[in-house]
């Protein structure tokens, strides 16, 4: 019979049978164990049960077998569960698990719980677990919710778990679902994370609606938009690119192709910067070298003098040499010696090689 089953067991050696479950390395028999395992709980039961579990120190590692687990609590005792998560956990993921669970069952008493256990005007985070509940039983009313969230980093949570339904729902009428939406900046970010998940199916497309509907919030998606469409079709991004006007939108398109071709060729991620000068920032030289560091040192440490900010790119002289000159001592050197560096990084690489 499964381990930890009820017959002629204690409770305690049942849960000695759920920490053997939980330490095994084979996720699939785990999976199927811990699930068995739930099952033959009592609803008293499973406040110790998760007492055990959390008292091994495997949250972490087993966060699948730990949501499964409250899961269950909450579908048996939801008011317990809460009591003890709230009381007993930090970083609201136990709560939100049990919210979640609780809000697809029984919405109406999960918002009331979430409603009266929330004061003051600020954005209420009970209400991401439920929306994140709601998204595939009730979307309208995990819409209504959404949009009831003041701007905040809850709203931004909620908004993300949105983001899947939204994809199953395909890409015109997931557009349809934004354009919806009354609040000007909830709209913003939504076009952004949409484009973001949405580029990967159609880049040009993609890019195409997000360049027609851009905002404070969305352009910050240009760079991974464009990044993800090079990916897939560098020469169709570049032309995308070339189109556009001078500007950040440009600036942030070019960022995200110069960090693809920093990972693949960074020698034409380099070229690619020569060809827009003035669209490239501190920001988007940190990201060639970075990506491009490890293929081809030489190329990289040779964008740093293409920094305006003098404390930033003297941290990076100082890091990028360091590695290099860990990683392959004598290549750096006849780098370095033959580079016209600033006289703050000549005088710290003569520190370093003081005896």
């Amino acid at each position: 019979r499964p381990i930890g089953s009820r017959q002629d067991s204690t409770f305690e050696q049942r849960l000695d049978g759920m920490e053997e479950i939980v330490r095994s390395e084979n996720a699939l028999a785990r999976s199927r164990a811990m699930l068995s395992w739930i099952d033959s709980l009592a609803p008293s039961e499973f406040q110790a049960a998760v007492e055990r579990f959390r008292s091994l120190g495997l949250t972490d590692g087993r966060m699948g077998e730990y949501a499964m687990l409250l899961t269950a609590w909450a579908d048996a005792d939801p008011l317990a569960a809460m009591a003890y998560t709230t009381a007993n956990t930090s970083g609201g993921i136990a709560t939100s698990t049990v919210l979640t669970a609780w809000a697809s069952r029984d919405p109406d008493a999960a918002i009331s719980w979430a409603k009266s256990n929330h004061s003051g005007d600020g954005p209420n985070p009970h209400m991401v677990g439920i929306i994140r509940g709601l998204v595939e039983t009730n979307p309208g009313r995990a819409t209504e919710l959404l949009q009831n969230l003041p701007y905040s980093r809850e709203r931004g949570e909620a908004l993300q778990a949105m983001i899947p339904h939204l994809m199953k729902m395909g890409p015109e009428s997931a557009k349809a679902w934004i354009a919806g939406l009354e609040d000007k900046q909830l709209k913003d970010g939504a076009i952004g994370r949409l484009a973001e998940a949405l580029a990967s199916e159609d880049p040009a497309g993609t890019a195409a609606w997000l360049l027609k509907n851009l905002n404070d919030t969305s352009a910050r998606s240009v760079d991974n938009v464009f990044q993800t469409w090079g990916q897939k079709d560098m020469a169709a991004a570049l032309d995308s690119l070339d189109q556009l006007p001078a500007g950040e939108t440009r600036g942030r398109a070019l960022r995200g192709l110069v960090i693809v071709e920093a990972r693949q060729n960074p020698e034409a991620g380099a070229k690619l910067m020569n060809q827009y000068p003035a669209d490239v920032d501190d920001q988007m030289v940190q990201h060639f070298i970075w990506n491009s560091f490890a293929k081809a040192p030489e190329i990289a440490v040779s964008q740093i003098a293409r920094m305006v900010n003098p404390e930033r790119q003297n941290r990076m002289y100082e890091r990028a040499l360091d590695a290099w000159l860990d990683r392959d001592e004598a290549a750096a050197q006849r780098w370095i010696d033959s580079a016209e560096l600033p006289a703050s990084v000549v005088e710290r690489l003569a520190q370093r090689n003081q005896p």
